[in-house]
């Protein structure tokens, strides 16, 4: 009992810390910009004491901007966790299962067929993608891949939904997206190409109040959903076998929780574009702070995640000079290396 209460304390310190360097990173992302803010003259316009420039690039840049780093962070996080959960895979995680890969061709093909690109004769920046419809763009990003991840699962019922072959399903399929991607900017007007690119970088610029609204829905959702179901996440730890002794229905646990974890994945990236690694680094993070305990695990990561795009935001801006470097370079920068130290640890770990 004194080692589980020792636990519970442990890792309620550590949910609190990270809580409070949300606070602390949240509150630096309000200073950095091309527009600098001392401390005080964040609070005064936060608090409606100041009218002017800065608090319109407060609340109608920043804040926006802020709210998405902390929504798509804590989402892409969670579905990172619990793919590798349901799966039983390390590596599991949006991008790996081509989610993002979906999302990027749906948007190349809003981009460079249907606003502008190869069917356009003008050459005009402002006929492409974002700037005439972002939600068209963003629509048919997010329907490729929901329908991607759609035929991932329905593929797998056919192999007994083998955690495997999710995963090698999902690889292949993502490569098929990328390729078609490759054809469509191949075909693509120099403008074209460049709108379909630039949209492909994770920028969270393009964030707006409603933006922002439509993502916390499907993310609080969905997180919700998985707290309610954190004691079959530990009954699966234990694998599908024993997982069934207790009662859990194991095909329809796998089949609702990726479904779930890649619509919230899929809104995320239809509106911001792609973020890597996001769903690898912050899970196996918090494992290894607070162990496997899904109860703990879900919001410990959720915080996590938009600890690391808050920050990557704050650097992003902080090392452009007068613009911000898309912040889906900045995470892939940090988890490229993260991802080949979780290689090469499995690999010691069986030889040992």
């Amino acid at each position: 009992m004194d080692g589980r209460s020792a636990r519970t304390r442990k890792n309620t310190v550590v949910v609190v810390i990270l809580a409070c360097a949300v606070v602390l990173a949240a509150f630096a992302c309000l200073l950095v910009g091309s527009s600098r803010m001392s401390a005080a003259e964040c609070l005064s316009a936060l608090l409606g004491r100041v009218d002017g420039t800065a608090a319109r690039i407060i609340w109608n840049i920043r804040i926006p901007r802020l709210l998405a780093a902390l929504i798509a962070g804590a989402g892409l996080s969670v579905s990172g966790l619990i793919m590798q959960t349901t799966l039983g895979n390390t590596m599991a995680s949006p991008s790996t299962l081509g989610v993002s890969n979906a999302a990027v061709f749906g948007a190349n093909l809003s981009i460079i067929a249907f606003s502008g690109g190869f069917l356009s004769t003008g050459n005009n920046l402002a006929n492409y993608g974002v700037g005439v419809s972002p939600f068209a763009t963003s629509l048919l990003a997010f329907l490729f891949a929901a329908a991607s991840i759609l035929l991932i699962l329905g593929l797998c019922r056919l192999r007994a939904f083998s955690p495997n072959v999710v995963v090698l399903a999902g690889i292949a399929i993502g490569a098929m997206w990328t390729a078609a991607t490759t054809v469509l900017q191949f075909y693509a007007t120099d403008v074209g190409l460049s709108a379909a690119v630039i949209w492909s970088f994770g920028d969270l610029g393009r964030a707006t109040y409603r933006t922002d609204w439509i993502m916390l829905a499907v993310v609080a959702a969905g997180t919700a959903l998985f707290i309610l179901l954190s004691w079959r996440y530990n009954a699966l730890l234990s694998g599908g076998d024993t997982a069934g002794t207790l009662g859990v229905n194991v095909a329809l646990l796998r089949f609702v929780s990726l479904l779930t974890a890649s619509v919230m994945t899929a809104v995320c990236v239809s509106f911001l574009g792609v973020i890597g690694f996001v769903g690898i680094i912050c899970p196996h993070t918090v494992k290894r702070l607070l162990g496997q305990d899904h109860r703990w695990s879900i919001p410990a990561s959720a915080l996590s995640g938009s600890l690391l795009l808050l920050l990557a935001d704050v650097l992003s801006r902080s090392l452009g000079s007068g613009s911000a470097l898309p912040v889906g370079a900045i995470t892939s920068l940090l988890g490229a290396p993260f991802f080949l130290t979780i290689l090469f640890a499995r690999k010691e770990m069986t030889a040992c």
